[in-house]
């Protein structure tokens, strides 16, 4: 039986970041996964999955040592968020606007949890479990008991903990061991991720236009490492490349990933804005859109983190962020414990982590579900009201200088 501080369930982005942060509090760690993650070459199509990194979480990147890596890889930095219905309530969101160089970077998931992954393997407090399976969990009073089984050999391990942490995901194995429940919804929509070569230049917005059946987005892409000063400076005039993220119903979306690139791009071209320019589609993949909350984050040693506890509308890129929240929460709680000479791991201690989350976690859910039926709504009234209020928001004064840009500190993390 091997003996540690903490046991972190799941290696893809927020557990491994969870597992840097504690192991940095000194805490002996130990990480499981089934898979790890491939190795970066340059030559790499760009993935279908990524997410819009903000401020805060490029932070916490930072403080564990992995942000630097992912910059020398391929990151893609922008300055401006357009979002609009009609074209005359387009409304524009701008980092000079909270004085801050950009809002964000989109990034490659897979990337995120290999630069976490390096980090990892030199970190002395952290022992690699991959690739391996949980097989049973029990809790004692003063600690977790696992059962691990190596996918490869079959060879089982037994190991303990003070604490768990769950970070597998939105079907997590751990919650359903621990009998914790969820509030769930289906949406009744997918979302169709298409990475596409554009006419246009490398580019610093993201923009999202709302239609009744869904949004459409456009999150910038890069191959190629920039500065935020490059990005945002250059004038070159090479295709660039971009994620387009199409909000539609399920049968719509089904019928769309059955066609063939070419008439895809041809969809694309006669359904998206006509900012977009031409385009030439490379890759594309669908999930369906479901919202999830567990109704606690905590059972005794066991904690909930990210996708465990949470999974919400990814409408404004949010998803990761919240877990990342989570992970810098956690570590705060057990660190200041530690520094007041508190008993870290005693349950009520923990509890403090749910007392942290929860009521950010349910108001950004609550917010994207709000914005996700205003727009799927469809009265004439209901649209003008809307529209009305997306313009006012970029034209009135009071309301750009306050609102907006609260609103934009606040999804940024700062």
């Amino acid at each position: 039986m091997k003996y540690f501080d903490c046991v972190v369930v799941g290696g893809g982005m927020v557990g491994a970041a969870s597992a840097l942060t504690l192991a940095q509090l000194g805490l002996r760690v130990a990480l499981i996964e089934q898979f790890e993650p491939k190795p970066y070459s340059s030559e790499q199509n760009l993935d279908l999955r990524v997410s819009a990194i903000s401020l805060a979480s490029q932070y916490l990147l930072e403080q564990v040592g992995a942000w630097s890596q992912v910059t020398q890889w391929r990151t893609c930095p922008y300055k401006r968020l357009g979002v609009w219905e009609q074209a005359y309530s387009y409304t524009e969101f701008n980092a000079d606007d909270i004085e801050q160089q950009q809002l964000g970077h989109i990034v490659e998931n897979r990337l995120i949890q290999l630069a976490l992954w390096q980090k990892i393997k030199t970190e002395g407090n952290i022992e690699l479990f991959c690739p391996y399976n949980l097989t049973a969990l029990s809790q004692e009073e003063s600690q977790a008991n696992l059962l691990l089984k190596n996918i490869e050999s079959s060879a089982e391990v037994g190991i303990s903990s003070k604490l768990v942490i769950a970070a597998d995901g939105a079907n997590s194995q751990v919650r359903k061991i621990a009998e914790i429940g969820i509030t769930s919804w289906d949406y009744q929509q997918s979302a169709m991720l298409i990475n596409v070569k554009t006419s246009e230049p490398q580019q610093d917005i993201t923009w999202q236009q709302f239609f009744p059946t869904g949004p459409v987005a456009f999150l910038p892409l890069s191959r190629k490492p920039f500065t935020e000063q490059e990005a945002f400076t250059q004038h070159n005039t090479e295709q660039g490349e971009a994620s387009l993220v199409w909000y539609h119903q399920r049968d719509e979306i089904k019928r769309l990933s059955s066609l063939s690139n070419q008439q895809l791009q041809q969809e694309i071209m006669n359904f998206f804005p006509k900012r977009l320019g031409t385009i030439e589609v490379i890759n594309r993949g669908a999930f369906p859109l479901t919202r999830r909350h567990a109704n606690s984050y905590q059972n005794k040693r066991i904690l909930l983190l990210g996708d465990a506890a949470h999974t919400i509308n990814p409408m404004a890129g949010q998803g990761v962020n919240l877990g990342f929240k989570d992970v810098k929460a956690l570590q705060t709680v057990i660190a200041n414990a530690i520094s007041d000479g508190e008993c870290w791991h005693n349950v009520d201690v923990l509890g403090r982590y749910e007392e942290m989350r929860r009521k950010d976690n349910l108001l950004m859910m609550t917010t994207m579900d709000a914005l996700y039926h205003s727009f799927s709504h469809p009265s004439p009234l209901v649209k003008t009201l809307r529209n009305v209020s997306l313009l006012a928001i970029n034209k009135v004064p009071f309301i750009s200088n306050t609102i907006k840009n609260k609103a934009l500190a606040y999804a940024c993390g700062i």
